[in-house]
């Protein structure tokens, strides 16, 4: 049988893909510049044996044809950048990098993609159609790696039929993988506020305009439009995360700059809120006598995993791993530039267990002392292989 096939590869391979999830996890690299991981991934399938191309300067797109390859094609795809964190675990492994680490799992859902392509290409011959691997730079940060392999051409010559990507989960038990339909992850944009005021002493405020108040009251502004704006129904964020403005006792400053970011599941209410926010910060600012320059770097998009290939996927994920070991995972406010590739085709992104609470390895991604538990790496090689191998039949 295929299945017990891709198991006994994944088994095999296990050893070698961890080793290759070291190496990436010693050397990472930040989003738009994984020019020494894209050149490793590189090498990882020219020993394969898989044909690539290079896309937006750092990413790699590799094509496996099994047997009738036009009769489906299916896209795998993983992120490969690191993020600005000193890594604080003390294993042999450790970020060679100061102040970068795979904080965030990607070291992890590369190398389950290298080891799901092995996979697929030593089985091509067992299963039917065509799969594209995608191994994409920049996911944490603005305008997200996915938007500019799209722009390149990322989903043509060919185009998929269905995307998927796995994401480690440190809440999640090693052994089990997690699954949700519709809305999964929420959209993102970050906001920069500049309000000018008048500067002054401050024993004398009625000479000046105090941006400071200005600023507090605009905060208490922005907090209304989630509110008493938004359905209740659906969720959304709005939240500022710096005030920066003043640097003494005596003087009221010239301006303060806020930053924070606003998050929202529904698309048509993101829009909204979008001309909320200008509206509002405007008429607060300039109602107390200051200025507003107001940047709204719109992010990602919400993921929303298609409902018909994400149950699809539970099935297939249950008929490998068995259905004890399938969760649904939880909706989260966090985001994901996965969310670009399935506006365009159907997508499901699902949750990889790498928690072992007796080996302590617990803490969330995005933290100095993340890990896995590296058994999860056949397990995720595994079911990308599978779901690649039997998704459309």
């Amino acid at each position: 049988m295929l299945k017990e096939k891709i198991k006994n590869l994944a088994r095999e391979y296990h050893q070698e893909i961890t080793a290759i999830r070291r190496h990436l996890h010693q050397y990472p690299e930040l989003s738009y510049q994984e020019f020494e991981t894209s050149r490793f991934i590189q090498q990882q399938l020219i020993n394969i044996g898989i044909p690539f191309e290079v896309m937006a300067e750092t990413g790699v797109v590799g094509i496996i044809e099994g047997k009738n390859p036009s009769k489906k094609i299916i896209a795998l795809r993983a992120d490969i950048d690191a993020l600005p964190i000193q890594e604080a675990n003390d294993i042999s492994y450790k970020s060679q990098r100061e102040g970068i680490m795979h904080a965030c799992g990607h070291d992890v859902h590369t190398s389950c993609l290298l080891g799901a392509a092995k996979i697929l290409h030593a089985l091509k011959d067992e299963w039917e159609g065509t799969i594209k691997l995608i191994f994409q730079p920049g996911e944490e940060k603005n305008p997200g790696g996915a938007s500019i392999m799209i722009k390149e051409g990322v989903l043509d010559n060919p185009c998929p039929q269905a995307i998927y990507a796995l994401h480690v989960h440190p809440g999640l038990a090693l052994g089990q993988l997690s699954f949700r339909s519709g809305m999964v992850m929420a959209s993102a944009d970050e906001l920069y506020f500049t309000i000018k005021g008048k500067g002054g002493h401050a024993a004398s405020p009625h000479l000046a305009i105090d941006p400071i108040l200005i600023g507090s009251h605009l905060i208490i502004a922005l907090q209304q439009i989630i509110s008493r704006n938004k359905n209740p129904l659906f969720p959304s964020v709005l939240s500022i995360t710096s005030f920066q403005g003043g640097n003494t006792t005596n003087v009221i400053p010239h301006e303060v700059k806020l930053m924070g970011t606003f998050r929202a599941m529904d698309e048509n209410w993101r829009t909204e809120a979008h001309q909320l926010i200008e509206r509002i910060s405007h008429q607060v600012v300039e109602s107390m006598g200051g200025k507003l320059e107001l940047h709204i770097d719109k992010g990602y998009p919400v993921v929303f995993n298609d409902t018909s290939l994400t149950e699809k996927a539970v099935i297939h994920a249950g008929n490998y791993l068995g259905t004890q070991h399938i969760e649904e995972t939880e909706m989260r406010m966090g985001a994901e530039d996965f969310g670009y590739y399935s506006q365009q085709i159907p997508g499901c992104f699902f949750r990889l267990g790498v928690m072992n609470k007796e080996k302590g390895i617990v803490h969330g991604v995005h933290t100095p002392n993340f890990n896995i538990d590296e058994a999860a790496i056949e397990i995720g090689m595994g079911m990308m292989a599978w779901l690649g191998a039997v998704s459309g039949s």
